[in-house]
This record gives C-alpha cells, structure tokens and sequence, in this order.
C-alpha cells in the first residue's frame, strides 16, 4: 500500500510538473510568431483551361515574392515570374506583386506595385509580362498618381486612373490616350471619394464593355463636401491632411455616369433624372454590350431600384425596385448569365438574404434559394450545367459553407464536408476548398467541381501550440429575459476549475448586419488572456447579421439601444454560472465596439466594472452620412434617437475604469469623438485613462502602435479586472 501510495504520488507530481511546464503567450509571440498562423496559398487565380491555377509564393533565399503555377494533372510546381524581373534595373528596390491578373486569353500578366483601395499610389508602375515571350512591357508613371489598371476584354488595351483623369494604352502601338480632361482634386473621373470607398464599397470607378468599346465610368464632383484636416505632427508648426468627408446630415458628392466611346473618344452621358440626393453603388455592363446596368438609391437608403441603360440614347428602364421600412444592404453586381438575357439577383425581399433569377425586363424566373438562413455571396455559375456556386449559413448562423444548385433551385448540394469557416475558388473544371475553424487548423485541398475531392494541398497543424497552455473556444446559445435566443461564445482558462470564481471579458463589435459568434479563425489574443485568468465571452447582439431582417432591423433609428440591453442580457446570463464572478465583469471593442463599450460603461455601471473603447464614434454626428444615415435616418428626421444614441449623453454616469484609445491620423472615425469624450468626462470630474497613438489611423498601424496598444491593454484589464 505504501509503495502504490509513493508511484501514485511521483506520478501525480511528474503530472502535475509537465502540464505546469506548458508555456503562456506573449503579446510580442502572437504578434511576431509566423509558426502560430500557418502556411495559405496566397493571391490564386486559375488560367489554362482550367487545369493549373497561380500562386504568389515568398522565396526564402531570395527574399522575394514570386509568381507560380500549379498543374493539376501532373501536380507539378514552377515559376512562372520571379518579381526580380519585373524590377526597374538592379538599383531599384525589390518588386513585391501586391496585384495581377491574367488576360483572357493567357498570353499577358498585368503586374502592379500598388494597392487599389481607398488611396492612389505616386509613382506605381504598369507591367505587362508577355508569357509567350517572356517580353516585359512597362507603363512608367513616374509622379503621377494611378489607380485600378485594367486589361480590356479583348486583351489589345489597358486603362487606368491617373491624376483623376481615365486613360487608354494600346498595347500594340505602345502609345496612350488621355481620355477625361477636367480631373483634379475636387473632380473624380473613375474612381470614388472617400465615402463611396468606405461605405458603398467601391472600389474601381470605371469598367469595360464586353465588347471592348466603351467604357463606363463615375465622375463625382466634391464640390459640396465638407472639407476636414486631420493634423500630422511631422514638422515645427505641423500639417495637415485635407479630406472630404461628409457627415450624417451634410453633402455629398454629384455623381454623373458616363461613356466613352473608345473609337472616336466622345463621352455620352445618362440621364440619371433631376433628383441628385441620391447614391449609385453599383453599374455594370449586362452582356448585351450596349446595356448598362446601374443601382441606384434614395438618401435614406430605403428604396432601392436596379436600371438598365441605353448606352447610345442615354434612357433607362426600371428593372427591379426594392422598398424597405428600415434599410436595404447594398450586395455585389448582378450576375448575368451568357445567354444574354437572364441574371442573378441577391434580395432580402423574403427576410432572409436569398438569390432570384430574373430576365432582362425585370420579369422573376423563380427563387433559386430560400429559407429562413441566409446567402453569404455567389461564388460563381457553371453556364454549361446551369449550376450555380455560393456560399450560405443553412447548417448555422456560426458556420459558412458552400453549395451548388441548379438554376431552377433544384438539386442542391453541399460542397464543404466539415462544419466552420469554408471558401472556395471555383475554375472551370476544380475548386480549391480552405476550411478552417476555431479549434481547427486550415486545411487547403483540391476538388472536382462535383465535390469529388482529390487531394489536400496543404495540411496545417497545431504542432506551434503544444508547448502552450490552450484551451477550446465553446459555442453555445442563451436565452435572454425576454425570450430571444443569442448566439455565444466562450473561452476558459485552460486549467478551469468549476469550483473557483473567474471574472469575465466581453469582446464585441455589436454593429448592425455583423458577426463576431463565428466558428472561423483564432485570435490569439483572447487565449493569452484565457491563460492569465479569465474567461472570455462573446455575443451577437440583436441588429447583428446572419439571421435576418427581423432580427437585424429592430436597431433602425436607435442605434446603442438593443447592443446595451443584450449586453446586460449577457452579464445576467453570465451572473447563474457558480464560476462567474459577477463583481468582475469588463467589455472591450473596436471602432463600434469601441463605441459599444465606453455606452455600455455608461448605461449599465451595475453590471460592467471596466470598459476599454478603442478607436469609438462617441455621437453619430460625426460620423459619415452614408453609413450613418442607413441605420439612423437624417439628423433632422431623428433628433431624439441621435441624442439617445450619443455616449455623450450619458458619460457622466460612468463609474468602472475606462481606457480611451484612438489615433490622431484616424481618417474613418475622427479623433474628434475621443476628444469630444474627454471633455464631458473632464466636465463630469471622472477619472479615466487615455491612450493616443500619433497619427496612426483607424486600425492603428504604425511604428509598434498594435503590439504597444495590446500590451498596454493587457496590463490595464490585469490591474482593473
């Protein structure tokens, strides 16, 4: 007895010692560590036929970023460009692909070494790379500004932005056409301004017709938008960066729509009618070369109405209209078919965002999907099958999965096997399928377009995790007081014991139509926490997405209202757990969820101890209009709801510990809102603390600013919580 007694006690102590030898994170580890997040196939395009797909690969040796093409058939591997080539001579610096795109018909790469959102990049060259000859064509463009290149449909010209103004290159003459002349810093020929960008997401301002002989394009006049300057603290007496930026209430941009005739360079414009308070997010050219395709909506952002152009007489025909007593999303473009008379349409019109089939005058064919789930995006149709490819949440509001249905809503299939984040990029004759989830790693594997699968292409591990203490993310629902179910999530100290007490993080985001309760990747930041004591939780509130516009809708005009109820929803579901200790409770967001935070803070002190808000809109005043219009109606039409939704209002009740971050360069969410804050808790005598991050924007990149502003946010919600 003696001796079972001594082994079971070296065994439980050698037990005991090993799982205490497991390693806690690090702030500088999740941040710097590559080993935690895995390998991905970077930037995949298929071309050939369909049977070999390319890929951006960084070269170790080389510390370069090269081009690659993968077989399908053999399964063999090449370079097709090394990004050495592609530099201007040996002096210049190295040349990383941020963007490409193969032409049509295979025999040209478009290369940039720029970005194509939000700014315009000085100085960006145009390569086109012959892959028959291996000759390198480049556009030089020395100072100018340029932005969203593009090779025409019939791969024989290029068009870009530059200076605000479209261009032309004919790729056999090498010579380039200026096809806009009044383009300046108030007049946009192409591209967007700064709100279109953000909230219509618009992205390039122009496009080709099928045919390769027009080209449709947006111009805006800024004229009437409000000008801020946001300061940059690089100089004695300091300067500024001028912006256009609407708030709620205020101007916008004059939005014109016009076309190029590529032959003869005459632009033709349409009648967009009298009324100019209104937005165009989305035109695209139909597959009738001399039709246009244009949405356009009301200020309130309420109706909604799809038009199809006469490219040549300039008139219109209403195609679909869409009314709603709230707000209607606006989704991608139309998918049209090659018959030339059918589309694919997205609607919320049922309650739940599904896909219809239309014809060119507006008729429905049927409801291809429908149920009380919704459709994430179309991924892509096979026109021969007559099969269409998307991505939906029909197995739960949490996962995302992909199917293929015909056209006519039959025969539906589920092409994603496992439960979690899945996406796929779908060739002519495979896919590429990356599933991942919280307690998964990523698996990248190759499938035939009928699901058959073939071979797994890449097999990420956990393996960088053993030596850590880790614990699972859990998944559940709650009912609130009222009877409403909400999703959830839960992550507990990796040594959890039921009998202790542990406090609580809320992280959240809260915003309407968004998610944070998903079953997708890890943010290695939460299981640090998780190590260090404390369980973090999360929930999507009602006005979050994925369950529809019922449940998304009840936010309309009181923003800040049901966020906080169903935050305290979650502090009396958290107060009948024996682990819970309910005198420990914080928040924590981001941009809304900075702002559902320091709100929180202060309309439920008997629940909340401590609230970190980075980066918050403290008043919905001074935010932009197109997004806060959407969801808020005018200023003028909704004093009341403004004034309720303003953390203003009730900062004066704040009692728990509050960190305030922002940076001054935030050029979404104005620094204005943080300072606003300070002055009414200032005006109140409360004690907080405040952290500003000298001209770091919205995501607060910067020299160090994250790995600094996350280790400040550890050590706070360590002395405070």
């Amino acid at each position: 007895m003696k001796i079972l007694k001594s082994f079971l006690f070296f065994t439980l102590f050698f037990t005991s010692l090993i799982f205490s030898q497991k390693k806690n994170f690090t702030v500088q580890e999740i941040f710097t560590n590559r080993n935690f997040y895995g390998k991905s196939l970077r930037n995949v395009q298929w071309f050939s036929g369909g049977e070999k797909y390319s890929f951006v690969k960084f070269n170790k040796e080389k510390l370069s970023m090269d081009l690659y093409e993968h077989d399908v058939t053999t399964g063999k591997e090449n370079v097709i460009v090394e990004s050495s080539q592609l530099k201007k001579d040996s002096t210049s610096k190295p040349f990383f692909i941020n963007y490409y795109r193969w032409s049509k018909d295979n025999n040209y790469i478009l290369f940039t070494s720029f970005l194509h959102y939000r700014y315009s990049i000085p100085g960006g060259d145009i390569i086109l790379y012959n892959t028959k000859d291996k000759s390198i064509l480049r556009i030089e463009q020395k100072n100018d500004e340029i932005l969203a290149p593009q090779l025409s449909p019939d791969n024989k010209k290029l068009a870009y932005v530059k200076n605000n103004n479209l261009y032309v290159f004919d790729i056999s003459s090498k010579k380039e056409k200026q096809l806009t002349f009044d383009g300046n810093k108030i007049i946009l020929n192409g591209r967007f301004d700064w709100v279109y960008q953000e909230e219509l997401d618009g992205k390039q301002g122009w496009e080709w017709s099928p045919d390769s002989k027009h080209i449709a394009f947006y111009r805006l006049d800024q004229s009437n938008v409000p000008e801020i300057q946001i300061a940059k603290w690089d100089s004695l007496y300091f300067n500024f960066m001028k912006l256009r930026y609407p708030k709620a209430g205020a101007k916008n941009s004059t939005v014109k729509i016009g076309i190029i005739d590529i032959g003869n360079m005459k632009t033709n414009w349409l009648d967009l009618g009298k009324e100019t308070d209104v937005y165009y997010p989305r035109i695209a050219f139909t597959k009738n070369p001399n039709i246009l395709s244009v949405q356009r909506i009301n200020r309130l952002q309420n109706h909604l109405e799809l038009l199809f152009f006469d490219i040549n007489s300039g008139t219109s025909n209403l195609i679909i209209e869409e009314t709603s007593d709230a707000w209607i999303d606006i989704k991608n473009k139309p998918q049209f078919l090659e018959d030339g008379n059918r589309f694919i349409w997205l609607s919320e019109t049922d309650g739940f965002l599904h896909l219809y089939l239309y014809d060119y005058q507006g008729n429905l064919i049927n409801q291809i999907t429908k149920g009380k789930w919704e459709v994430d995006k179309i991924i892509g149709v096979d026109e021969k099958m007559q099969q269409l490819y998307y991505s939906s949440n029909e197995r739960g509001a949490i996962y995302s999965d992909v199917y293929k249905i015909n056209l006519d809503g039959t025969n539906k299939k589920r092409l994603s096997p496992h439960k979690g984040a899945n996406s796929i990029i779908l060739g002519e004759k495979y896919f590429i399928l990356t599933h991942s989830s919280a307690n998964t790693p990523s698996i990248i594997s190759l499938y035939k377009k009928d699901g058959e699968k073939i071979n797994d292409l890449i097999v990420n591990d956990f393996s960088a995790f053993d030596e850590y203490n880790m614990s699972k993310k859990e998944f559940f629902q709650f009912k609130t007081s009222d009877g409403v179910l909400l999703n959830a999530f839960m992550i507990k100290p990796p040594e959890f014991n039921k009998n202790k007490k542990y406090p609580v993080l809320f992280y959240n985001y809260s915003g309407p139509g968004s998610q944070i309760v998903k079953d997708n990747r890890r943010s290695l930041w939460n299981f640090l926490l998780a190590q260090k004591g404390y369980i973090i939780f999360g929930l999507d509130n009602r006005g979050t997405g994925g369950r529809g516009t019922a449940f998304k809708h009840l936010v309309y005009k009181k923003l800040g209202t049901w966020e906080v109820n169903d935050m305290i929803e979650g502090a009396k579901y958290l107060s009948t757990l024996s682990y819970v200790d309910t005198a420990r409770i914080g928040i924590w967001g981001w941009s809304y969820g900075g702002y559902m935070s320091a709100l929180t803070l202060a309309k439920a002190p008997k629940y909340f101890k401590m609230a970190i808000s980075v980066a918050p809109v403290t008043d919905w005043h001074f935010y932009d209009d197109i997004y806060t219009e959407r969801y808020m109606s005018l200023p003028n039409l909704n004093k009341e709801g403004y004034d309720k939704a303003s953390v203003l209002t009730y900062a004066k009740n704040i009692k728990g510990k509050l960190l305030l971050v922002h940076g001054t360069g935030d050029d979404n969410v104005h620094f204005q809102n943080s300072v606003k804050l300070v002055e009414k808790l200032v005006e109140s005598n409360i004690q907080f603390r405040t952290m500003y991050y000298p001209e770091s924007n919205h995501s607060m990149n910067g020299p160090n600013a994250r790995m600094h502003l996350y280790e400040m946010m550890t050590d706070f919600i360590l002395n405070n919580l």
